[in-house]
Protein backbone atom coordinates (compact mmCIF):
# COMPACT_ATOMS: atom_id res chain seq x y z
CA UNK A 1 0.00 0.00 0.00
CA UNK A 2 1.08 3.55 -0.73
CA UNK A 3 2.56 5.28 2.38
CA UNK A 4 0.26 8.33 3.43
CA UNK A 5 1.73 11.43 4.70
CA UNK A 6 1.17 12.72 8.30
CA UNK A 7 -0.12 16.46 8.61
CA UNK A 8 -0.75 18.06 11.89
CA UNK A 9 -3.30 20.19 10.23
CA UNK A 10 -6.07 17.53 10.09
CA UNK A 11 -9.07 16.95 12.12
CA UNK A 12 -10.17 14.38 13.91
CA UNK A 13 -13.96 12.26 13.76
CA UNK A 14 -16.63 13.28 15.35
CA UNK A 15 -15.88 16.58 17.14
CA UNK A 16 -12.11 15.07 18.17
CA UNK A 17 -9.29 17.42 18.14
CA UNK A 18 -7.74 17.85 14.74
CA UNK A 19 -4.68 16.08 15.10
CA UNK A 20 -3.18 14.60 12.81
CA UNK A 21 -4.70 11.05 11.28
CA UNK A 22 -3.47 9.68 8.23
CA UNK A 23 -3.86 6.87 5.63
CA UNK A 24 -3.89 3.49 7.69
CA UNK A 25 -0.70 1.41 7.15
CA UNK A 26 -0.61 -2.09 6.07
CA UNK A 27 -3.31 -3.92 8.26
CA UNK A 28 -3.63 -7.41 8.54
CA UNK A 29 -6.82 -8.07 6.59
CA UNK A 30 -7.92 -5.37 4.00
CA UNK A 31 -11.76 -4.62 3.70
CA UNK A 32 -11.79 -3.03 -0.13
CA UNK A 33 -15.14 -1.78 -1.04
CA UNK A 34 -15.77 -0.75 -4.97
CA UNK A 35 -18.01 0.82 -6.63
CA UNK A 36 -19.31 -0.03 -10.03
CA UNK A 37 -18.47 3.37 -11.39
CA UNK A 38 -14.50 3.76 -11.65
CA UNK A 39 -14.81 7.82 -11.08
CA UNK A 40 -17.29 6.83 -8.12
CA UNK A 41 -19.66 9.35 -9.69
CA UNK A 42 -23.59 8.66 -10.85
CA UNK A 43 -26.54 10.63 -11.94
CA UNK A 44 -29.45 10.95 -9.35
CA UNK A 45 -31.81 7.54 -9.57
CA UNK A 46 -28.99 4.99 -10.91
CA UNK A 47 -28.22 2.82 -8.94
CA UNK A 48 -25.17 2.16 -7.55
CA UNK A 49 -23.32 -1.34 -7.17
CA UNK A 50 -20.73 -2.13 -4.32
CA UNK A 51 -18.52 -4.58 -4.63
CA UNK A 52 -17.29 -5.65 -0.80
CA UNK A 53 -14.03 -8.21 -0.84
CA UNK A 54 -12.20 -9.25 2.46
CA UNK A 55 -8.65 -10.07 2.20
CA UNK A 56 -6.10 -11.59 4.55
CA UNK A 57 -2.46 -12.56 3.30
CA UNK A 58 -3.73 -11.87 -0.19
CA UNK A 59 -6.42 -14.36 -0.01
CA UNK A 60 -10.17 -14.01 0.23
CA UNK A 61 -10.93 -14.65 3.43
CA UNK A 62 -13.29 -17.31 4.35
CA UNK A 63 -17.08 -17.59 6.52
CA UNK A 64 -15.44 -13.67 7.48
CA UNK A 65 -18.22 -12.11 9.43
CA UNK A 66 -18.83 -8.36 8.53
CA UNK A 67 -21.28 -5.65 9.68
CA UNK A 68 -22.32 -3.05 7.22
CA UNK A 69 -24.51 -0.02 6.35
CA UNK A 70 -25.57 1.76 3.16
CA UNK A 71 -27.26 4.71 2.63
CA UNK A 72 -26.91 8.62 2.49
CA UNK A 73 -24.02 9.40 4.74
CA UNK A 74 -24.70 9.94 8.21
CA UNK A 75 -28.14 8.79 7.49
CA UNK A 76 -27.85 4.76 6.42
CA UNK A 77 -31.10 3.37 5.40
CA UNK A 78 -29.43 -0.43 5.35
CA UNK A 79 -27.93 -1.96 8.36
CA UNK A 80 -26.88 -5.26 8.80
CA UNK A 81 -25.01 -7.10 11.76
CA UNK A 82 -22.50 -10.22 11.62
CA UNK A 83 -23.43 -11.03 8.06
CA UNK A 84 -21.46 -14.47 7.41
CA UNK A 85 -19.50 -14.20 4.20
CA UNK A 86 -19.11 -17.27 3.31
CA UNK A 87 -15.70 -16.79 0.28
CA UNK A 88 -15.15 -13.32 1.62
CA UNK A 89 -17.25 -11.73 -0.45
CA UNK A 90 -20.52 -9.51 -0.78
CA UNK A 91 -22.20 -7.57 -3.78
CA UNK A 92 -24.32 -4.47 -2.15
CA UNK A 93 -26.96 -2.12 -4.02
CA UNK A 94 -28.18 1.48 -3.75
CA UNK A 95 -29.53 4.79 -5.38
CA UNK A 96 -29.82 8.27 -4.28
CA UNK A 97 -33.08 10.33 -5.63
CA UNK A 98 -31.21 13.58 -5.07
CA UNK A 99 -27.67 15.13 -5.33
CA UNK A 100 -25.30 13.88 -2.81
CA UNK A 101 -23.15 11.31 -1.20
CA UNK A 102 -24.34 7.62 -0.57
CA UNK A 103 -21.67 5.93 1.67
CA UNK A 104 -21.14 1.88 1.93
CA UNK A 105 -19.14 1.49 4.68
CA UNK A 106 -17.83 -2.11 6.27
CA UNK A 107 -16.50 -3.43 8.95
CA UNK A 108 -14.83 -7.20 9.19
CA UNK A 109 -14.48 -8.40 12.88
CA UNK A 110 -11.20 -10.88 12.78
CA UNK A 111 -9.65 -11.82 16.18
CA UNK A 112 -11.26 -9.38 18.46
CA UNK A 113 -10.54 -6.40 16.43
CA UNK A 114 -12.33 -4.38 13.51
CA UNK A 115 -11.25 -3.92 10.08
CA UNK A 116 -13.09 -1.16 8.05
CA UNK A 117 -13.32 -0.49 4.62
CA UNK A 118 -15.36 1.94 2.62
CA UNK A 119 -16.53 3.73 -0.28
CA UNK A 120 -19.09 6.08 -1.82
CA UNK A 121 -21.09 6.67 -4.80
CA UNK A 122 -21.42 10.82 -5.71
CA UNK A 123 -25.14 11.56 -7.45
CA UNK A 124 -24.76 14.96 -9.56
CA UNK A 125 -22.33 17.00 -7.79
CA UNK A 126 -22.64 19.82 -9.54
CA UNK A 127 -25.77 20.29 -8.07
CA UNK A 128 -25.32 19.83 -4.48
CA UNK A 129 -26.15 23.23 -2.82
CA UNK A 130 -26.14 24.63 0.92
CA UNK A 131 -29.11 24.49 2.85
CA UNK A 132 -27.96 26.35 5.38
CA UNK A 133 -29.48 30.16 5.47
CA UNK A 134 -26.95 33.67 5.05
CA UNK A 135 -27.92 36.72 7.45
CA UNK A 136 -28.86 39.57 5.72
CA UNK A 137 -26.34 41.48 7.12
CA UNK A 138 -23.69 39.34 6.68
CA UNK A 139 -21.48 41.37 4.79
CA UNK A 140 -22.34 44.63 7.39
CA UNK A 141 -21.12 42.58 10.32
CA UNK A 142 -17.24 41.24 8.82
CA UNK A 143 -16.77 45.04 7.60
CA UNK A 144 -17.66 46.21 10.90
CA UNK A 145 -15.49 43.99 12.66
CA UNK A 146 -12.61 44.43 10.30
CA UNK A 147 -12.54 47.66 10.69
CA UNK A 148 -12.26 47.51 14.48
CA UNK A 149 -9.94 45.36 14.47
CA UNK A 150 -7.62 47.39 12.49
CA UNK A 151 -8.24 50.46 15.09
CA UNK A 152 -5.57 48.93 17.11
CA UNK A 153 -1.92 49.16 15.32
CA UNK A 154 -0.54 45.77 14.15
CA UNK A 155 2.44 46.54 17.14
CA UNK A 156 4.27 44.13 15.86
CA UNK A 157 7.35 41.89 17.35
CA UNK A 158 10.31 39.25 15.60
CA UNK A 159 12.40 37.33 16.74
CA UNK A 160 14.68 35.30 15.34
CA UNK A 161 14.70 31.29 15.44
CA UNK A 162 18.42 29.97 14.17
CA UNK A 163 17.19 26.53 14.70
CA UNK A 164 14.17 26.85 12.39
CA UNK A 165 16.45 28.80 9.73
CA UNK A 166 18.04 27.62 6.64
CA UNK A 167 20.79 28.12 4.31
CA UNK A 168 18.74 30.42 2.27
CA UNK A 169 16.14 31.51 4.91
CA UNK A 170 15.60 33.30 8.07
CA UNK A 171 12.83 31.90 10.32
CA UNK A 172 11.25 34.35 12.97
CA UNK A 173 8.80 33.93 15.41
CA UNK A 174 6.31 36.82 15.42
CA UNK A 175 3.35 38.40 16.95
CA UNK A 176 1.11 41.48 16.01
CA UNK A 177 -2.35 42.98 17.33
CA UNK A 178 -5.74 41.32 16.37
CA UNK A 179 -8.84 42.40 17.72
CA UNK A 180 -8.92 44.09 20.89
CA UNK A 181 -5.57 43.42 23.27
CA UNK A 182 -5.74 39.86 21.61
CA UNK A 183 -2.38 39.04 19.40
CA UNK A 184 -1.31 36.27 16.60
CA UNK A 185 1.67 34.53 16.80
CA UNK A 186 3.28 32.64 13.58
CA UNK A 187 6.65 31.56 12.26
CA UNK A 188 7.58 33.96 9.41
CA UNK A 189 10.21 32.68 6.71
CA UNK A 190 11.80 35.02 4.85
CA UNK A 191 14.38 35.00 2.33
CA UNK A 192 17.91 35.88 3.16
CA UNK A 193 18.84 37.23 -0.20
CA UNK A 194 17.44 40.98 -0.83
CA UNK A 195 14.47 41.62 -2.61
CA UNK A 196 10.73 41.87 -2.99
CA UNK A 197 8.94 38.31 -2.79
CA UNK A 198 5.50 37.41 -3.38
CA UNK A 199 3.70 35.67 0.10
CA UNK A 200 2.06 32.88 1.22
CA UNK A 201 -0.43 32.41 4.22
CA UNK A 202 -0.67 29.23 5.69
CA UNK A 203 -3.42 29.01 7.81
CA UNK A 204 -4.08 26.01 10.72
CA UNK A 205 -6.11 22.94 10.94
CA UNK A 206 -7.85 22.78 14.04
CA UNK A 207 -6.33 21.53 17.04
CA UNK A 208 -2.95 23.31 19.56
CA UNK A 209 0.31 23.01 18.67
CA UNK A 210 3.91 24.35 17.53
CA UNK A 211 4.35 25.23 14.42
CA UNK A 212 7.78 25.02 12.65
CA UNK A 213 6.96 27.52 10.04
CA UNK A 214 6.45 26.50 5.90
CA UNK A 215 9.22 26.58 3.84
CA UNK A 216 7.85 27.36 -0.25
CA UNK A 217 11.37 27.57 -1.95
CA UNK A 218 14.07 30.77 -1.91
CA UNK A 219 11.58 33.15 -3.34
CA UNK A 220 8.52 33.07 -1.22
CA UNK A 221 7.29 34.42 2.03
CA UNK A 222 5.76 32.34 4.37
CA UNK A 223 3.84 33.01 7.67
CA UNK A 224 1.81 30.22 9.22
CA UNK A 225 -0.06 31.20 11.88
CA UNK A 226 -1.52 29.70 15.04
CA UNK A 227 -5.35 30.99 16.20
CA UNK A 228 -4.60 30.74 20.08
CA UNK A 229 -3.43 34.07 20.77
CA UNK A 230 -0.43 32.21 22.73
CA UNK A 231 3.22 31.72 21.44
CA UNK A 232 3.29 28.68 18.77
CA UNK A 233 7.35 27.94 19.90
CA UNK A 234 6.69 26.28 23.53
CA UNK A 235 6.76 22.96 24.52
CA UNK A 236 4.64 20.34 23.08
CA UNK A 237 3.67 19.51 26.74
CA UNK A 238 2.42 22.93 27.16
CA UNK A 239 0.15 22.69 23.45
CA UNK A 240 -1.29 19.33 25.87
CA UNK A 241 -1.95 21.24 28.75
CA UNK A 242 -3.51 23.82 27.04
CA UNK A 243 -6.07 21.38 24.96
CA UNK A 244 -6.79 19.37 28.29
CA UNK A 245 -7.92 22.37 29.92
CA UNK A 246 -8.49 26.14 29.09
CA UNK A 247 -8.53 25.44 25.46
CA UNK A 248 -10.46 21.69 25.56
CA UNK A 249 -13.24 22.38 22.64
CA UNK A 250 -12.90 25.38 22.03
CA UNK A 251 -15.14 25.29 18.89
CA UNK A 252 -17.47 25.17 21.05
CA UNK A 253 -17.26 28.45 22.82
CA UNK A 254 -19.75 31.25 22.82
CA UNK A 255 -21.33 29.47 19.62
CA UNK A 256 -25.12 31.06 20.39
CA UNK A 257 -23.38 34.61 20.31
CA UNK A 258 -22.50 36.08 17.18
CA UNK A 259 -19.81 38.30 19.01
CA UNK A 260 -17.64 36.38 21.46
CA UNK A 261 -17.95 32.92 19.18
CA UNK A 262 -14.77 31.84 19.46
CA UNK A 263 -14.14 32.31 15.61
CA UNK A 264 -14.57 35.53 15.13
CA UNK A 265 -11.04 36.30 16.34
CA UNK A 266 -9.58 33.55 14.80
CA UNK A 267 -10.84 34.64 10.98
CA UNK A 268 -10.07 38.79 11.94
CA UNK A 269 -6.82 37.06 13.17
CA UNK A 270 -6.52 35.44 9.23
CA UNK A 271 -7.49 38.83 7.91
CA UNK A 272 -4.60 40.60 10.58
CA UNK A 273 -1.44 38.05 9.40
CA UNK A 274 -2.64 39.55 5.26
CA UNK A 275 -2.12 42.90 7.20
CA UNK A 276 1.34 41.86 8.85
CA UNK A 277 2.08 40.56 5.71
CA UNK A 278 1.62 43.74 3.33
CA UNK A 279 3.32 45.84 6.44
CA UNK A 280 6.84 43.47 5.62
CA UNK A 281 9.44 45.78 3.37
CA UNK A 282 10.59 42.20 1.88
CA UNK A 283 7.12 41.54 0.51
CA UNK A 284 6.64 42.57 -3.07
CA UNK A 285 3.40 44.36 -1.98
CA UNK A 286 0.75 42.57 -4.23
CA UNK A 287 1.08 38.62 -4.73
CA UNK A 288 -0.33 36.98 -1.66
CA UNK A 289 -2.15 33.60 -1.33
CA UNK A 290 -3.30 31.50 1.47
CA UNK A 291 -3.88 27.73 1.93
CA UNK A 292 -4.18 25.28 4.71
CA UNK A 293 -6.27 22.33 5.62
CA UNK A 294 -9.29 20.81 7.28
CA UNK A 295 -10.40 23.84 9.54
CA UNK A 296 -7.34 25.55 7.15
CA UNK A 297 -8.76 25.12 4.94
CA UNK A 298 -12.25 26.90 5.90
CA UNK A 299 -10.05 29.81 7.10
CA UNK A 300 -7.95 29.99 3.76
CA UNK A 301 -12.03 30.51 1.76
CA UNK A 302 -12.93 33.12 4.34
CA UNK A 303 -9.78 34.86 4.68
CA UNK A 304 -10.06 35.21 0.46
CA UNK A 305 -13.56 36.03 1.03
CA UNK A 306 -12.89 38.92 3.48
CA UNK A 307 -10.15 40.57 2.53
CA UNK A 308 -9.37 40.98 -1.59
CA UNK A 309 -5.97 41.39 -1.55
CA UNK A 310 -5.87 37.67 -1.63
CA UNK A 311 -4.74 36.72 -5.13
CA UNK A 312 -5.11 32.77 -4.80
CA UNK A 313 -6.02 30.40 -2.64
CA UNK A 314 -5.68 26.21 -1.88
CA UNK A 315 -7.55 24.27 0.58
CA UNK A 316 -7.70 20.92 1.11
CA UNK A 317 -11.04 19.37 2.32
CA UNK A 318 -12.33 22.55 3.91
CA UNK A 319 -14.35 22.01 7.63
CA UNK A 320 -17.17 24.06 8.87
CA UNK A 321 -19.25 24.33 5.22
CA UNK A 322 -23.03 23.97 5.45
CA UNK A 323 -22.98 23.43 9.27
CA UNK A 324 -26.27 23.29 9.47
CA UNK A 325 -26.82 20.49 7.33
CA UNK A 326 -27.66 18.27 9.82
CA UNK A 327 -31.12 20.02 10.73
CA UNK A 328 -31.97 19.26 7.35
CA UNK A 329 -31.55 15.66 6.85
CA UNK A 330 -27.97 16.22 5.54
CA UNK A 331 -24.32 15.81 6.52
CA UNK A 332 -22.98 19.36 7.66
CA UNK A 333 -19.19 20.13 7.78
CA UNK A 334 -17.03 19.46 11.33
CA UNK A 335 -17.21 20.10 13.90
CA UNK A 336 -20.94 18.56 13.17
CA UNK A 337 -22.89 20.91 15.65
CA UNK A 338 -26.11 19.43 15.00
CA UNK A 339 -25.91 15.76 14.99
CA UNK A 340 -26.21 14.65 18.33
CA UNK A 341 -28.10 17.71 19.61
CA UNK A 342 -30.74 20.15 18.85
CA UNK A 343 -29.38 23.85 18.54
CA UNK A 344 -29.87 26.13 21.40
CA UNK A 345 -31.67 29.50 21.22
CA UNK A 346 -29.10 31.54 19.11
CA UNK A 347 -26.89 29.09 17.61
CA UNK A 348 -28.36 28.66 14.43
CA UNK A 349 -28.26 32.22 13.52
CA UNK A 350 -24.49 32.42 15.21
CA UNK A 351 -23.17 29.78 12.69
CA UNK A 352 -24.36 31.06 9.61
CA UNK A 353 -22.39 34.25 9.79
CA UNK A 354 -19.23 31.88 10.11
CA UNK A 355 -20.71 28.92 7.95
CA UNK A 356 -17.84 28.78 5.11
CA UNK A 357 -20.51 28.08 2.27
CA UNK A 358 -21.29 31.74 2.94
CA UNK A 359 -18.24 32.87 2.30
CA UNK A 360 -17.40 30.74 -0.67
CA UNK A 361 -19.69 32.94 -2.72
CA UNK A 362 -17.61 35.92 -1.81
CA UNK A 363 -14.55 34.40 -2.96
CA UNK A 364 -13.19 35.83 -5.78
CA UNK A 365 -9.48 34.61 -6.63
CA UNK A 366 -8.86 31.80 -8.73
CA UNK A 367 -8.64 28.36 -6.37
CA UNK A 368 -7.10 25.03 -6.46
CA UNK A 369 -9.23 22.72 -3.79
CA UNK A 370 -8.81 18.98 -2.99
CA UNK A 371 -10.62 16.39 -1.08
CA UNK A 372 -11.82 13.16 -1.14
CA UNK A 373 -14.84 10.58 -0.92
CA UNK A 374 -14.15 8.24 2.21
CA UNK A 375 -13.70 11.63 4.47
CA UNK A 376 -16.01 11.32 7.21
CA UNK A 377 -14.54 14.24 8.79
CA UNK A 378 -15.61 17.16 6.38
CA UNK A 379 -18.73 15.52 4.30
CA UNK A 380 -18.28 15.50 0.62
CA UNK A 381 -21.85 16.86 0.65
CA UNK A 382 -20.66 19.84 2.46
CA UNK A 383 -17.96 20.63 1.09
CA UNK A 384 -19.70 20.21 -2.40
CA UNK A 385 -22.04 22.22 -1.34
CA UNK A 386 -19.45 25.57 -0.77
CA UNK A 387 -17.41 24.47 -3.73
CA UNK A 388 -20.55 24.96 -5.89
CA UNK A 389 -21.40 28.58 -4.61
CA UNK A 390 -17.90 29.65 -5.58
CA UNK A 391 -17.88 31.89 -9.03
CA UNK A 392 -14.33 32.90 -9.20
CA UNK A 393 -11.97 30.44 -11.36
CA UNK A 394 -11.80 27.45 -9.93
CA UNK A 395 -10.64 23.24 -10.09
CA UNK A 396 -11.26 20.72 -7.90
CA UNK A 397 -8.68 17.83 -8.10
CA UNK A 398 -10.66 15.02 -6.53
CA UNK A 399 -8.35 12.11 -4.56
CA UNK A 400 -11.21 9.93 -4.54
CA UNK A 401 -10.51 7.52 -1.68
CA UNK A 402 -8.71 9.41 0.18
CA UNK A 403 -10.14 10.07 3.99
CA UNK A 404 -9.09 12.94 6.37
CA UNK A 405 -5.83 12.48 5.32
CA UNK A 406 -3.87 13.78 2.51
CA UNK A 407 -1.76 11.74 -0.37
CA UNK A 408 1.83 13.00 -0.72
CA UNK A 409 1.13 13.42 -4.32
CA UNK A 410 -1.79 15.66 -3.52
CA UNK A 411 0.09 17.91 -0.53
CA UNK A 412 3.43 18.29 -3.51
CA UNK A 413 0.43 19.36 -6.32
CA UNK A 414 -0.88 21.84 -3.93
CA UNK A 415 2.70 23.61 -3.27
CA UNK A 416 3.35 23.27 -6.65
CA UNK A 417 0.18 24.93 -7.81
CA UNK A 418 0.87 27.79 -4.51
CA UNK A 419 4.86 28.20 -6.23
CA UNK A 420 3.56 28.59 -9.82
CA UNK A 421 0.81 31.04 -8.66
CA UNK A 422 3.29 33.28 -7.10
CA UNK A 423 5.25 33.81 -10.25
CA UNK A 424 2.54 35.59 -11.87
Amino acid sequence: MKKYLLLFCLLGIAGAVQYAQAQPAQRLVNVIVSPDHQDWKYKTGEEATFTVQVYQFGNLMKDVTVDYELGKEFFPTVEQKDKVLKDGKITLKGTLKEPGLLRCRVVARVGGRNYEGMAAALYDNEKILPVSDEPKDFDTFWANAIETARRMPLDATKVLLPEKSTATQDAYEVSFRNTGFSRVYGILMVPKKPGKYPAILQVPGAGVRPYNGMNYGDDVISLEIGVHGISVTMAQSVYFTLYGGALNGYWESSRNNKDQFYYKRVYLGCVRAVDYIFSLPEFDGKTVGVSGSSQGGALSIATAALDKRIRFLAPIHPAMCDLGGFLKNRAGGWPHYFRYAKPESGEVETLSYYDVANFARRVEAPGLYSWGLNDVTCPPTSMYAAYNTITAPKELTLYTDSGHWIYPEQQAATSQWLKEQCKK
